[in-house]
């Protein structure tokens, strides 16, 4: 008995490719004598479809898809995941199909609601378990959620399959849709992820898998999607468990691939293990994948972005060519008066060991024009952060009209950190498509930076020594108005990801007036994030889907 894992990278809302991805991957199995290919969540339309679920024509073209991808199946059991309208009610569900026909279907049970995941405000709660059999072994299936022992509603214990919903919640012994699929007879447990990328994401679903092993016995065999879609990357890394917990296989992260399960009997042999990546790769990998997809799924012919000569645009650039090629990344050196000699020399530098297209646009010209036509309204008045930031604002400016030319995209290179507590300039440095560093930390982009320079030395080792600065006026440096980088990560991990309170904070050893700085930073730029582009997601809490803080807030911590 072989089962293949199809680790696909499907694309929201392309039906048609879709489904030719999906029956390219039934082909292949088919020649490797697979008897059983299982896809990842939703495979059929793309993970998440957000609100594309609401709209009535889009369940009929799903159905008029899964019809087509039906009619291509012969000689093995492809589990699919697709979208399902029954009456008025909807479903994220999975079908079996073997020779041309959908044998059994099954509604996911537990709908996360939580973090970038918003399944209650689509779909209705599955409750009965699914089972099927392959010579003479009975297969469950499982979608995602329903593994997690987080949420779902509880099902009747009648033992058999074609149970009724009860109301109620999990039950203390872990999720429900498992021990209901054994229940039901199933001796293998499949199930159908799409499952997002983050830090450290790969060792939870090991552990929350054993517990689900170890509560039913069974093994289990899981589909991860891969890919990115919007702010979000699926990594893939796809496993099987055997019945004891033991990992058996392990697929690649971050790119597609066809794997292989063998059972004997109902359990899983051991074979094939890919090792895991450095933290370091991992992300690194993460933010490839994420900008290559955006690139390519929207049909963008390449990327600019502005080359400063400091440390976050050297790793963005290195990214950004490491994801679509040198031959697509053109990189703007946008000198003021304030920019230093060994600024622009790092940039040249970066940019040639790259291979990239590269530009020098002075802004001085510019700058002097805008200053010009507001002399009469700033007479009298200091120069202050106005001016610093019509600098940002120039490249801004520049940077978009070559990206109108060419029809690239201009990605940003703010970093979280900045983010954070709004260091960024709004239509200046903020002005872009898409922000590659949106979810990086200043101190994890060091180590981006090092990691990089272990491929090869693209980075100028000045760049990553020199203390950060913004150059928008003399001696300026980046700690002029912030906590070390170190400490101001620190504490914006513990608000932003751990939603600890300023004195959780404080008593864990910081400063007090550093705490109070990061915390005021950070709820007065909730309206500069609300309008930045939208990024990569790698930590468990990013500005995007998950964070959905008031722009007008008048909440004060008791600490404040």
């Amino acid at each position: 008995m072989k089962i293949a894992i199809a680790q696909i990278n499907c694309t929201v809302g392309d039906l048609a490719g879709n489904v030719s991805r999906i029956l390219d991957f039934v082909a292949r199995a088919r020649g490797e004598s697979a008897d059983i290919l299982l896809t990842p969540e939703l495979a059929l339309c793309g993970y998440p479809p957000e609100d594309l679920l609401l709209r009535d024509d889009f369940y009929r073209d799903c159905d008029a898809a899964l019809a087509r991808l039906a009619a291509g199946v012969s000689g093995i059991a492809v589990v699919v995941g697709h979208p399902r309208q029954v009456g008025r009610k909807r479903y994220n569900a999975a079908s079996v199909i073997r020779d041309g026909r959908i044998v059994a279907t099954y509604h996911k049970h537990a709908l996360p609601n939580y973090t970038v995941f918003d399944e209650q405000r689509y779909f209705e709660p599955g409750c009965e378990a699914c089972v099927f059999d392959v010579k003479g072994v009975r297969f469950g299936v499982n979608i995602c959620e329903d593994t997690w022992g987080r949420q779902g509603p509880a099902l009747a214990n009648t033992g058999a399959a074609g149970r009724t919903c009860d109301a109620g919640e999990e039950g203390a012994s872990g999720a429900q849709a498992p021990l209901a699929a054994r229940d039901a007879g199933a001796q293998v447990l499949l199930v159908l992820n799409a499952s997002p990328y983050h830090v450290r994401k790969q060792q939870t679903r090991y552990d929350v898998m054993r517990r689900r092993v170890a509560e039913t016995g069974m093994p289990v065999v899981y589909a991860n999607m891969v890919g990115g879609q919007d702010e979000l990357v699926f990594d893939g890394a796809s496993f099987a468990l055997d019945n004891k917990g033991a990992l058996t296989h392990q697929m690649p992260m971050f790119e597609e691939a066809l794997g292989f399960v063998t059972l004997d009997g109902a359990n899983a042999l051991p074979g094939e293990i890919t090792p895991p990546l450095s933290p370091e790769a991992e992300v690194y990998s993460a933010l490839c994948l994420g900008v290559r997809d955006y690139v390519g799924k929207n049909g963008f012919p390449g990327v600019l972005l502005g080359l400063s000569g400091g440390i976050d645009s050297a790793v963005t650039l290195a990214i950004a060519a490491d994801a679509i090629g040198a031959s697509k990344v053109h990189a703007v050196m946008m000198p003021s008066q304030y920019t230093a000699d060994i600024s622009q020399i790092d940039a040249r530098e970066e940019a040639e060991k790259l291979g990239v297209h590269y530009s020098e646009i002075a802004i001085r010209p510019v700058f002097d024009v805008f200053m010009a036509a507001l002399a009469g309204e700033f007479e009298g008045l200091a120069a202050d952060t106005t001016e610093e930031n019509i600098q940002a604002r120039v490249r801004g400016t520049l940077l978009m009209a070559l990206s109108n030319k060419s029809g690239s995209i201009v990605v940003t290179t703010g970093n979280k950190s900045e983010m954070g507590t709004g260091y960024a300039t709004l239509y200046g440095d903020m002005a872009g498509g898409f922000a590659v560093l949106k979810d990086i930390s200043k101190m994890l982009v060091y180590r981006l930076a090092n990691y990089r320079n272990t491929i090869s030395p693209v980075i100028p080792q000045r760049v990553i020594t020199r203390a950060p600065s913004a150059e928008l006026r003399p001696n300026q440096t980046d700690q002029d108005n912030l906590p070390p980088y170190d400490v101001l990560d620190a504490i914006m991990e513990a608000y932003v990801e751990h939603n600890r309170g300023p004195e959780e904070i404080e008593a864990a050893g910081y400063v007090r007036k550093d705490v109070d700085r990061v915390v005021q930073l950070l709820r007065i730029s909730e309206y500069k994030r609300r309008q930045s582009p939208v990024g990569i997601r790698i930590t468990p809490r990013g500005f995007g889907k998950d964070w959905r803080y008031p722009i007008t807030n008048k909440y004060r911590h008791r600490f404040d």
